[in-house]
């Protein structure tokens, strides 16, 4: 009710303004028809990409590639794109605008030979007016970018035109869709401002009240959109917004809508793991849904600003968001990271950071930096102040501001100055100063922004315990390319030590977080949702024994491993632990309907050791059961869609597959390694594939792969072609597995 009161609203306001852009759409796609060849602009032996498009991914492991270990051991380089723009006569007269959702990085755009625009940083928006270029008939774009000088990021970046790029026509007066804010002086009340720029670059403010007298209010549980129109002239925009209200204090922690709301975060990095950095919607959307299906309520976007994708996944699926700016400021963290941009670029790269994404009722902070290396120098004051007062001078919702700070030595009450400046403190693995520091200043609001996995229990009862910790961020949700090896465990005779430490190819991805590269929750996920959310009765899973591969080392950011397996051949009748996650005070372990003991938890857990045998085992507590048996010989493969009809979309649609090798009662094998083979047939092409093993140097491009713990994942792409997609996936000894999807 409250959406059709506020669009009838605006519609009798708007009613005698003129339709909108005559015979032409005002934004149109521009993802297919490009070429593109690396380092050479030579395009007489260019290939035909769809965008979104990551060079670096389709290329193969190198342990002496540039990026090295940060960059998940891929190569980088420059590359070039080149597609042809056919106008017809509609779009004389209009003005013609090239919006490029993210090109990583130093990227330059020319249209029919001259150079129109471009963006140095490669996490940043960027519009290109191309009206004085463009004719009727054809017109050449070509692209250029720039990812040679490395190592320009701590985290894999990926190569090219990763995002969306979009052709926008309007008249030649139009809405700035940067421009557009909407304001809630309270929930009844919605004021939405824009500037329009004029044919002859003057601007003008227009603006709406939308008068609301039953809000639905946007939450994580009730995540509501609303809609309404702005016109001037004969331009027309569709304006998407929520109704909902940020407080915070230390005394009664975050308020969301007036309700105390605890943060239950996860970083995540910009990746979409097999995929590279592509960033196409259907994947962008599964990975917000796959961290609300693991139970968090909030993600950080770590480093940089995402894709569009990600925050309208977000804001419709139900995800509070820190859309964060930068990793480091002024003094380096690698040779070309922003150190060399941030003078001239930091006001244009927030600018478009918080003007993209204001309307978006999920972000509900702003964050500046990350453990900015200069962190004991009085200038950094200075430049956090500017940072933060030129946000919120964009801002009209006044959400806070803040920056993840950290220390690695006993100085930490130095930072209270540069804390000060900041309306949320972020705290990187130093939640154990919060109630010394809520002593000196009482007033501060906190929250970790990054947290060890390992340590989910002590951040959840802190959080809990203090109102002035808002919530807690761990590091990561989601296992991520590059940054390698980080929360890896290695065996006796592995190069031992922390990722930072030293090259440790051939690991090319971070295995720290909740849920695996394919999308397969890990325990520790599950122990995390029962603290937080308790909507999971019980969970089991088994420590991999020590010595059963070799003798296992762990690191930081790393967890003993541990899996959902009674699978542990050549360990029988030597002793195995067993971990069982409940909110009930006791649990009870059968093995094959015998009782092995009954345990209290303690820290929501109970850990009981056996001499293993296979069977069935099982763990009750109060009525609720968790089930683990052994599996038999790998009898055949079951292939599981995450939808099985796509849309025909001009090649943008994905369909995720995951592939788990079965014995003949169909329980996965967690032993299995089978290698498959994978073909796909009709309107859809294979895009990727892959296991979760962040050791295994098969290229994610190629059509063969083995399995991990018995589970691989193929990502099928359409064509923009409607049909039967019919994939097969086949390994030596097992009965091929075809699965049918359907492109619409």
């Amino acid at each position: 009710m409250g959406r059709l009161l506020a669009m009838m609203i605006v519609w009798l306001l708007v009613m005698d303004a003129a339709a909108g852009t005559k015979g032409v759409e005002r934004r149109v796609l521009l993802n297919d028809g490009w070429q593109f060849c690396l380092n050479d602009s030579d395009f007489r032996q260019a290939q035909q990409v769809t965008l979104p498009h990551d060079w670096s991914i389709h290329q193969r492991f190198d342990r002496e590639t540039a990026a090295g270990n940060d960059g998940a051991y891929l190569p980088t380089g420059r590359g070039w794109y080149r597609k042809t723009l056919v106008l017809g006569r509609e779009h004389e007269g209009r003005r013609l605008r090239l919006y490029f959702e993210g090109v990583y990085m130093n990227s330059r755009v020319y249209v029919n030979g001259h150079l129109a625009g471009g963006w140095p940083y490669g996490y940043s928006s960027f519009w290109v007016d191309v009206t004085p270029y463009v004719t009727t008939g054809m017109n050449e774009i070509v692209v250029s970018v720039d990812n040679s000088q490395q190592k320009n990021c701590r985290w894999y970046s990926g190569s090219g035109i990763y995002r969306n790029v979009w052709l926008y026509t309007t008249p030649m007066a139009y809405i700035d869709e940067w421009s557009v804010s909407v304001e809630t002086p309270d929930v009844h009340t919605v004021e939405v401002q824009a500037l329009v720029v004029e044919a002859d670059g003057r601007l003008t403010r227009i603006g709406r009240i939308i008068h609301v007298e039953q809000p639905r209010l946007w939450s994580p549980d009730d995540p509501y959109l609303y809609e309404t129109e702005l016109t001037a002239g004969e331009d027309r925009l569709t304006v998407t917004y929520g109704i909902r209200t940020i407080g915070y204090d230390a005394e009664r922690g975050l308020l969301l809508n007036g309700q105390p709301l605890t943060l239950n975060g996860a970083c995540v990095h910009h990746d979409n793991g097999l995929l590279g950095a592509a960033a196409f919607d259907a994947a962008e959307w599964r990975k917000v849904r796959l961290m609300k299906e693991a139970g968090f309520n909030a993600l950080r976007t770590s480093h940089n600003p995402p894709s569009e994708a990600f925050l309208r996944a977000c804001d419709e699926l139900g995800m509070l968001v820190i859309d964060e700016a930068f990793d480091g400021w002024r003094e380096q963290k690698n040779q070309h990271d922003y150190h060399e941009l941030i003078d001239e670029w930091w006001q244009r790269d927030l600018t478009a950071m918080v003007c993209r994404d204001r309307l978006h009722p999920s972000i509900f902070c702003w964050s500046t930096g990350n453990e900015v290396i200069e962190r004991k120098k009085i200038e950094i004051v200075k430049t956090a102040h500017l940072m933060a007062e030129h946000i919120r001078s964009l801002d009209p919702q006044h959400r806070p501001v803040t920056s993840a700070l950290a220390a690695w030595d006993s100085d930490w009450d130095i930072y209270d100055p540069l804390a000060a400046e900041h309306d949320i403190v972020g705290y990187n693995y130093m939640m154990h100063k919060a109630e010394g520091d809520h002593q000196r200043v009482p007033s501060r609001v906190m929250m970790q922004t990054e947290s060890y996995p390992r340590d989910a229990w002590q951040n959840y009862e802190r959080t809990m315990k203090h109102p002035y910790i808002v919530g807690d961020f761990v590091w990561t949700g989601l296992d991520y390319l590059g940054e390698s090896g980080i929360g890896r465990w290695y065996y006796s005779g592995d190069p031992a030590g922390e990722h930072w430490e030293r090259p440790l190819y051939p690991w090319h991805a971070a295995y720290c977080g909740d849920v695996d590269l394919t999308g397969q929750r890990k325990p520790i996920s599950h122990y995390r949702s029962m603290l937080w959310n308790g909507d999971e009765p019980i969970y089991m899973a088994v420590q991999e024994p020590d010595g059963w591969r070799g003798r296992v080392k762990t690191t930081m950011w790393g967890t003993w491993p541990t899996q959902e397996s009674w699978n542990w051949p050549g360990w029988e009748g030597k002793d195995i632990s067993v971990e069982v996650y409940s909110r009930e005070p006791k649990v009870r372990l059968y093995l094959d309907g015998r009782l092995v003991a009954e345990r209290p938890t303690q820290q929501m857990k109970a850990t009981f050791t056996l001499p293993y045998a296979p069977g069935t085992l099982r763990a009750e507590a109060s009525g609720a059961t968790a089930t683990l048996q052994t599996a038999g010989a790998a009898a055949a493969l079951r292939l599981t869609a995450d939808r099985t009809v796509l849309t025909a979309d001009g090649g943008q649609d994905l369909a995720f597959v995951t592939v788990e090798v079965v014995d003949s009662e169909g329980r996965v094998v967690p032993v299995a390694d089978n290698e498959l083979t994978f073909r796909v047939e009709g309107a859809a092409v294979l895009q990727a594939a892959g296991n979760a093993d962040i050791k295994d140097e098969d290229p994610y491009y190629d059509n063969t792969h083995r399995a991990w713990q018995g589970r691989a994942l193929c990502v099928v792409r359409t064509t923009g072609k409607k049909g039967r997609i019919r994939l097969t996936v086949a390994s030596p000894s097992l009965p091929r597995a075809v699965l049918t999807l359907k492109a619409q």
